[in-house]
């Protein structure tokens, strides 16, 4: 009997799927008719990655992207020269590209997932700030009312002095009075007891003078 090949273990995904997963077929019309445009499986060249890297950086350059800090159009731009390298790399080694998607897509979620924190950090200042604006809003509004509340008891702690030392006034002339009256009385009763004396010792001793 002759030996038989093993066949190849139909879950392995072939070169043409793995191009297309990296970079899925865009469908688009011309002319009328319905075009389906598939990856190409050409074998890049030395020159050919050279072109890319230009092509890269013109396209960097054309469309003012940032070079430090955040910036979407590096991402994309980048995002789409990685792609083609793992193309390049898919088409003369499949199993490498396999691993270079795995690295690729696992770069993504990642950036997916710092994006999030990222705005979702964004959104809890924001609140934060909110919530700091209105609390000011609300202590401004308290202190004025304090404030407020301040004048009119200093007010009426001012009439209150005023009041106070109007009685007081009042309360010192009536025992001014009250004591020349009291005066006035003692001496108008000397006056009239001397008066008295004077007269009861006319009458009990007449002939003495």
């Amino acid at each position: 009997k002759g030996a038989k090949g093993r066949a190849p273990p139909s879950n392995i995904p072939q070169t043409e799927d793995i191009l297309n997963s990296i970079i899925p077929p865009r469908e688009f019309d011309e002319d009328g008719q319905k075009w389906v445009q598939f990856v190409s499986p050409t074998p890049a060249t030395r020159l050919d990655v050279i072109n890319l890297q230009e092509n890269l950086d013109k396209k960097l350059l054309q469309r003012r992207a940032r070079e430090t800090g955040i910036c979407p159009i590096r991402e994309e731009l980048y995002s789409q020269a990685f792609d083609e390298v793992i193309r390049q790399v898919t088409v003369n080694c499949a199993e490498r590209g396999l691993l270079l998607l795995r690295v690729r897509d696992e770069i993504r979620m990642t950036l997916a997932a710092y994006r999030t924190l990222y705005e979702s950090s964004v959104a809890f200042g924001m609140r934060k700030a909110l919530h700091a604006e209105q609390n000011k809003v609300v202590m401004q509004e308290t202190i004025r009312d304090l404030e407020k509340e301040k004048e009119n008891l200093e007010r009426q702690v001012a009439e209150l002095n005023s009041k106070c030392e109007a009685i007081e006034r009042r309360e010192a002339e009536r025992r001014a009075a009250d004591e020349r009256k009291h005066a006035e009385d003692v001496a108008f009763l000397r006056k009239t007891h001397q008066t008295l004396t004077s007269n009861l010792q006319t009458i009990i001793n007449p002939g003495k003078k």
